[in-house]
């Protein structure tokens, strides 16, 4: 019987090696749900399994944007939804794998987003150029503090994007956020990965320096040649943006990689906030004996 399961929770909580092992033992594929994977050549700073480390297991939505291209929730959307369509023809089933929550909803439930409004899109820019992206995302968390949770202070795009909608609608921006009660895919399994949070802290400033160590500065230099400034959305992501910024000569290099540890904690803090009001996920503590726990789940 093909599935749609879910594999979430925060960065560096081991969700890529757990959705290749579930695949394996159910004869799944994998559908990325990280943003910044979608990205071609943004490989080593956002922890994107390499063709070798795969497993021969077929994987979908990664490498399918230039840096300089920005992705929106219902492009997404569709496209995932589509994969998922074409696995299940195959008599398999779909696993979604990654920690950009919104994304992971836009999949499994409806969404309800009205057009944009030039005119409200260009006040708000102004205001951005005049006064600041922390203006702008202060605004944000008067107007609607759970998207301010929601989203990345630094993704002025999306900062922007909800205040839009707040404006148009004179609503909250997650009041048009997709609704669990009108899910796609009722029989979804989902399943969050956590652990203790010093634990969680040691294995993200690991993460970061072997990130470093093998080659992340050298990837950013490449990416600036292949216009990564271009795009609003790549050029933000958690690692690339210290690196452009020492690049700039705003810090160091000591602390590009402190600050995208310190960053990265802060993150996976939303990330743990975001999915913790999802009632429909299974917790799999650290402790737990994770593959066993979910795959007895699966089939029950």
């Amino acid at each position: 019987m093909t599935k749609v399961i879910v594999i979430c929770g925060a960065t560096a909580t081991g969700k890529s090696e757990i959705a290749l092992d579930i695949a394996e033992r159910i004869d799944g594929e994998i559908i990325n749900a990280d943003s910044m994977q979608l990205y071609r050549g943004m490989d080593i700073g956002t922890a994107k399994l390499a063709i070798g480390e795969r497993r021969d297991i077929p994987h979908h939505m990664l490498d399918v944007l230039a840096v300089d291209q920005d992705a929106t929730v219902a492009w997404f959307q569709e496209e995932a939804r589509s994969h998922i369509s074409d696995i299940h023809q195959r008599g398999k089933s779909a696993i979604i794998v990654g920690g950009t929550g919104l994304y992971i909803k836009a999949i499994l439930d409806e969404l309800n987003f009205p057009d944009t409004d030039p005119e409200v899109r260009k006040k708000l820019e102004e205001i951005g150029s005049e006064l600041g992206a922390d203006y702008l995302f202060r605004m944000l968390q008067e107007k609607d503090p759970a998207a301010a949770i929601a989203i990345d202070r630094a993704n002025i795009r999306r900062v922007i994007r909800a205040l839009e909608v707040i404006e148009i609608t004179g609503e909250p921006f997650t009041a048009h956020l997709p609704r669990e009660e009108s899910s796609r895919y009722p029989d979804a399994l989902q399943f969050g990965l956590v652990m203790e949070r010093e634990h969680l802290r040691e294995r993200i400033d690991q993460r970061v320096d072997r990130m470093w160590d093998a080659g992340l500065v050298d990837e950013v230099d490449r990416l600036i040649e292949s216009g990564i400034r271009k795009g609003t959305t790549a050029q933000r992501a958690l690692g690339y943006a210290q690196i452009l910024a020492m690049r700039d000569g705003v810090m160091t290099e000591i602390d590009a990689k402190e600050e995208t540890k310190r960053a990265t904690r802060q993150y996976a803090r939303r990330q743990e906030t975001w999915f913790s009001r999802d009632m429909r996920i299974t917790w799999i503590a650290w402790h737990q004996p994770r593959l066993e726990t979910i795959l007895e789940k699966i089939n029950s």
